[in-house]
């Protein structure tokens, strides 16, 4: 029995030496050279969009609050080049302020410019084309990111609201990008980026208007993509979920009135700051289309194509509960 028993021990060291010889010349180096590189890819990634952004045009549309006020912020740090836009020219001049008294950081910053100008008003937007262009010339990003929300029943809101909501969350962000893209199309360089929203790819109830003026938004500059390849433009759709920001408080209601109520998904949604950052990264690596959500926001989407009765009935069975809820 013994020289089986010797046998036996015999082979299970030859196995443990086999394995220590495989990790020891083989996996670990492999290892280390796959993190490596990874590393590495990263780096040179954070390289190119340092590179890309740095002295580059940005204008930001709605840069006044919440996540536009934010990217402003993001973007100046940056090294962007940057055009302020909204409709309150004293709240462009203190963020103005703001910005230029920020503490000194490595990149080099650049004071931004200023255009006032309400999104909403079809007139104003070839002025305010022309004016943008005065700048500096040209713009490399165009980050479309004003808009409203809304909130109540479709049989109570009138159809102004609902063009009210299209002319700024839609129509508006179209006739900048449209009035901006002869420029692009001339240098065969440009960036346009629009902030959406996980409203755009489900809808829920009670949000219509918004969902639908989301839901346009993103056709539509799906389609841009595809035409604008040929002059080697870039198209960003960024969806993000719940923001905290005062979004729901400026929500227009079915009859025209403001909202004025803090949602509790909004006040849980995520940081302003966190999602500009976000954005940053998504416009610095060119990505075409970005989901800034939650993980249910997110099955949600493939829910509604993977099994839309259930998607449909959940979204039912939400709609009696926040009707319930308001009747109580």
């Amino acid at each position: 029995m013994m020289p089986m028993a010797t046998t036996f021990t015999e082979k299970s060291l030859l196995k443990v030496r086999i394995m220590d010889f495989i990790t020891s010349t083989a996996i670990l180096p492999l290892l280390f050279g796959c993190v490596g590189i990874f590393s590495l890819f990263k780096l040179l990634q954070r390289i190119r969009m340092r590179a890309y952004l740095r002295n580059a045009v940005v204008v930001i549309t709605g840069a006044t609050s919440g996540l536009g006020r934010e990217c402003a912020r993001v973007f100046y740090t940056a090294g962007a080049k940057l055009v302020l836009c909204g409709r309150n020219r004293k709240a462009l001049e203190e963020l103005t302020k703001e910005l230029t008294a920020s503490p000194a950081t490595r990149v080099q910053t650049h004071k931004p410019y200023m255009v006032a100008f309400d999104l909403a008003d079809p007139g104003a937007i070839i002025a305010a084309t022309a004016e943008i262009l005065q700048c500096f010339g040209y713009v490399d990003v165009l980050i479309n990111n004003a808009g409203i929300s809304y909130r109540g029943a479709i049989v109570d809101t009138t159809t102004d609201v609902d063009k009210k909501v299209m002319e700024t969350n839609y129509f508006g962000p179209v006739a900048l990008t449209k009035a901006l893209l002869p420029s692009m199309i001339k240098r065969r360089q440009g960036h346009i980026v629009v902030i959406s929203s996980i409203q755009g790819k489900i809808s829920i109830p009670f949000r219509s208007a918004y969902a639908a003026s989301k839901h346009a938004t993103q056709a539509f500059f799906d389609c841009l993509r595809a035409e604008m390849e040929q002059y080697e433009i870039e198209v960003t759709v960024i969806s993000p979920g719940y923001i905290h920001t005062n979004l729901s408080l400026n929500a227009v209601t079915a009859d025209g009135s403001t909202y004025g109520v803090m949602d509790k998904t909004t006040a849980q949604g995520r940081s302003p700051v966190e999602v500009a950052r976000d954005v940053l990264a998504a416009v610095g690596k060119k990505k075409k289309d970005v989901i800034l959500a939650d993980l249910l926001p997110s099955l949600a989407i493939y829910l509604r194509t993977l099994a839309p009765g259930l998607f449909f009935s959940l979204m039912a069975s939400r709609a009696r509960k926040e009707r319930k809820s308001k009747n109580c």
